[in-house]
């Protein structure tokens, strides 16, 4: 099986200033030397508590986060350190679907100009070969054409949702970093919209980066599990071996902290 994603070494280290005499500077280790790799056509799960590092490793991955160290090796290409038009033509390859269906849409524009900003600024078609494509995808996500002339305030949560992972699939990426696409969203949309994902990874052959903190949703998407603490990956394996024979203190604990499950803790 072909890697698509490889890292080596990832940190990331913030300055945190604190008082307002003493001025006194923490260290905050947002990424201590992460390493790991995403197989194409599979979907790695990232799972840890607020402030383990998981959003930290997503934004550096698209270069939103400027890493202190490390490599990432994507699809052949030394990401750290593409620029110009070889770093746009990789970006084109790896899409975001954000946390919050709300803050993400650009309220100033109608749902077939968010859809086709992101072929506009790849070049990509001709305007009406653009406007086959949106209604193409936008039915795929189980919205209709007439929703194009509509904005992002006229629709629920989920529909959002199902706007953005539209957009983010509309440039044909070979990598999705799903970060938790799901947490805002009542538990009923929760389950359409992992459905439609997994649907559209089988029918694209998608990769998906699936940052989350509820291993409910690990153990029904997720062929890998990397477990992260204070910014250090403590476990990473196949998702049945993980749920099953969890090595780490902390993995054990984040899985008998699953609602509903029975304890097995000696």
């Amino acid at each position: 099986m072909k890697k698509l994603l490889e890292t080596n070494n990832l940190s990331k280290t913030y300055t945190q200033t604190q008082g307002f005499f003493s001025r006194i500077k923490t260290s905050i280790h947002a990424l201590d030397n992460v390493s790991f790799c995403i197989n194409e056509g599979t979907t790695m799960a990232v799972v840890g508590e607020s402030g383990s590092g998981k959003s930290t490793l997503a934004k550096s991955l698209v270069r939103l986060v400027q890493l202190d160290q490390g490599s990432v090796t994507f699809d052949g290409n030394d990401l750290l350190n593409l620029e110009g038009e070889s770093l746009k033509s990789v970006r084109k390859d790896i899409q975001m679907i954000f946390q919050d269906p709300y803050a993400s849409l650009n309220p100033r524009l109608n749902i077939l100009q968010i859809m086709e900003e992101p072929l506009v600024i790849h070049n990509l078609y001709n305007a009406d070969k653009r406007q086959k494509k949106i209604e193409d995808f936008i039915k795929r996500v189980g919205l209709k054409v007439s929703d194009l002339k509509k904005y992002p305030h006229q629709f629920s949560g989920g529909q959002r949702q199902r706007i953005g992972i539209a957009r983010a699939l509309i440039l044909e990426p070979k990598l999705v970093i799903c970060d938790e696409p799901v947490s805002a969203l009542d538990v009923s949309v929760q389950a359409q919209i992992l459905k439609l994902l997994k649907d559209l990874q089988k029918e694209f052959g998608l990769t998906y980066l699936f940052i989350t903190h509820d291993l409910r949703i690990v153990r029904h998407v997720a062929d890998d599990v990397m477990v992260m603490r204070y910014g250090k990956l403590v476990e990473q394996g196949k998702t049945d071996i993980i749920f099953k024979k969890p090595k780490n203190q902390y993995t054990k604990d984040l899985i008998q902290s699953i609602p509903g499950l029975i304890s097995t803790r000696n």
